[in-house]
């Protein structure tokens, strides 16, 4: 398999991306240690060509995308490195169009089909300082939504490139939570994740 990584852990303010640094180096980590896998990752606080970008995304079987939860979003450079790779990848890999054709008997239908990375997997993680208690919990802020359900624009965005969806997994109190212990906890459980979603299924 071959294994895209996209660190999102910007460096901003108090955020220096730590966390998202590990979580890639687990990733790696336990990809590699499977046989016959290639591994690539791309940290969006560095500089990048876009169409070399597009690349990657060409060539891989599965992307993965790291990434801290800013006021419910992904981090701008983030945000900022999607728009400029997946532009560049119209009609160079990433995706055709929107899917529809004035030449069809209904050109309102089949948007959102256009895209040319059928056959691949994606899969998304987030890091919120929120309690998980916040989306399970009745009458809590997000109204018993899910991690998922905030982020459904980065999913249908996935979707409209032909990407597949693998299921995710999220971090919670990583600001006010963190404890030694709870970091080993995270990554046995996310290790775990990652052995089932894509050895076991």
């Amino acid at each position: 398999m071959k294994v895209f990584i996209i660190n999102g852990g910007q460096h901003f303010a108090h955020s220096g991306g730590e966390f998202q640094k590990t979580l890639t180096s687990w990733t790696e980590e336990f990809f590699k240690s499977k046989q016959d896998n290639e591994v690539r990752s791309f940290n969006i606080n560095n500089e990048y060509d876009p169409i070399k970008e597009v690349e990657n995304f060409v060539w891989a079987d599965l992307i993965i995308y790291h990434t801290p939860v800013w006021w419910f979003q992904v981090p701008y450079r983030l945000k900022g490195y999607i728009d400029e790779v997946f532009t560049a990848g119209h009609e160079t890999g990433i995706y055709k169009n929107d899917g529809r054709s004035r030449s069809s008997d209904n050109p309102k239908l089949h948007y959102g089909t256009g895209g040319m990375l059928q056959g691949r997997k994606y899969m998304l993680t987030t890091s919120w300082n929120a309690p998980i208690e916040a989306f399970t919990t009745n009458g809590e802020f997000f109204n018993l939504k899910n991690e998922d359900d905030v982020f459904m624009g980065v999913h249908l965005m996935n979707k409209f490139v032909g990407l597949t969806r693998a299921e995710g997994f999220h971090f919670h109190e990583m600001e006010k939570g963190v404890t030694p212990e709870k970091i080993v906890e995270d990554k046995a459980n996310y290790l775990a994740h990652l052995e089932k979603t894509f050895y076991q299924g």
